[in-house]
């Protein structure tokens, strides 16, 4: 079990460095997006490859940060079910969730958009808009990002079961800061 432990804090380590490498992406999202809607309504000038680049951008947040989410345990579920049950029972629904639900998806993910973006690195495929963009590096989005995720769910599935053993403390898998409700909750006790 130490050897997958170790591997699961590897996983763990890595996918937070790229989910906060990755945040930056959505700044500079904004900035173009910001800076297109100036141009276009104060200069009617606009570019398809502006708009197409927030999208590329928008994108590579979206699916490599989702293994970041997964990291912080800020994903969407269903707690009012799971919150009822006790500790162990909803480490147990956690790790039958990643083992049958999340892994047999990214797989299957993975499996059919691998070789849709091979055809589309193969085929230099362009954007069918004027003055888009090349596409394949926005596809290749996909396999990166579920590969990351997949690889997190691996590792969230080896805590789990280090927790059912004894062996990891839980911790190393709860929300790593306040829920949104939380933090709304404290905005509104600093306004009064």
């Amino acid at each position: 079990m130490s050897f997958f432990l170790a591997l699961a804090r590897i996983i763990d380590t890595i996918n937070e460095k790229i989910g906060l490498t990755i945040s930056w992406a959505l700044l500079v999202a904004v900035i173009i997006c910001a800076g297109n809607a100036i141009m276009r309504y104060s200069f009617s000038m606009s570019s398809n490859a502006w708009l197409e680049i927030q999208w590329y951008l928008y994108s590579a947040v979206f699916l490599i940060a989702a293994s970041y989410t997964l990291r912080r345990n800020e994903h969407v579920r269903i707690d009012v079910v799971a919150g009822r049950f006790s500790k162990r029972t909803q480490i147990w629904i956690d790790a039958f969730g990643f083992l049958f639900f999340l892994l047999p998806v990214t797989i299957l993910t993975l499996y059919y958009s691998i070789p849709y973006t091979i055809l589309s690195i193969e085929g230099r495929e362009m954007s069918s808009n004027a003055g888009g963009l090349i596409v394949w590096p926005a596809k290749i989005l996909i396999p990166i990002g579920f590969t990351l995720l997949a690889l997190q769910g691996i590792s969230e599935f080896i805590k789990r079961v280090g927790y059912l053993m004894g062996r990891v403390d839980a911790s190393e898998f709860e929300k790593q800061g306040p829920s949104p409700v939380e933090q709304l909750a404290g905005a509104h006790e600093t306004k009064e």
